[in-house]
């Protein structure tokens, strides 16, 4: 690949965002479909950073930002619906607690510099959308880690010694800055933003567009 000539894709992004998981799959669709090489970028965003370390009872939380429980029974049927198109098996019962992703983001930032970022967020959607983990656990996140390809010593001493919380949000507040307030966020080549789970071919035609040299 030449990091010269490639397609740059920054993907800004929170592991609890389901519409993130389907954004994600839709994009590797659309990948299938791009004449080019690509480097893709996960950046972090919390779409409830007030949870607490801990994480809250899932039932609970829910409940109280969806009062209306049919509302969210459908919404989760048509996620369901949808990524049951792109072999992605949501399973919302399993999901027990609802966490704060700090610590999710951050090991997705340690798997960028060690090259295995695609991997680690992919095992991290899957672990909670899929298998209902906590991905707030710091144990459990050093087993999805460690599983994805990622050194879990380098995890365990990232933790232990608060590695790039500070940095985390500070991108976090650098992607509120210039305007993203909704996940997913894609920027191409740094130039063109689509925003949302949009579907593969619109995606493609972006990449596309954005490969296009300026005039």
């Amino acid at each position: 690949m030449n990091d010269d000539t490639a397609l740059t894709i920054d993907i800004v992004s929170d592991v609890v965002c389901p519409w993130c998981y389907l954004g994600k799959a839709h994009l590797e669709r659309a990948l299938e479909s791009f004449e080019g090489d690509v480097i893709v970028r996960w950046h972090p965003y919390q779409l409830d950073p007030t949870i607490p370390k801990a994480g809250f009872d899932r039932a609970t939380y829910m409940a109280q930002k969806f009062p209306n429980a049919d509302q969210l029974k459908a919404a989760h049927e048509r996620l369901e619906q949808l990524g049951h198109k792109q072999n992605l098996a949501f399973n919302f019962q399993a999901i027990k607690r609802s966490p704060n992703t700090l610590d999710a983001h951050r090991v997705i930032q340690w798997a960028q510099e060690a090259g295995v970022q695609n991997q680690v967020v992919t095992a991290l959607f899957k672990a909670y959308f899929e298998e209902g983990k906590d991905i707030g656990d710091r144990i459990t996140l050093a087993d999805i880690a460690e599983q994805a390809g990622l050194d879990r010593g380098l995890v365990e001493r990232g933790f232990a010694n608060d590695v790039d919380i500070d940095a985390i949000l500070a991108e976090i507040d650098e992607a509120k800055r210039i305007g993203v307030t909704g996940v997913p966020f894609f920027i191409l080549d740094r130039r063109l933003a689509v925003s949302g789970a949009q579907p593969p071919e619109m995606l493609l035609e972006a990449m596309r567009q954005a490969q296009t040299p300026s005039t």
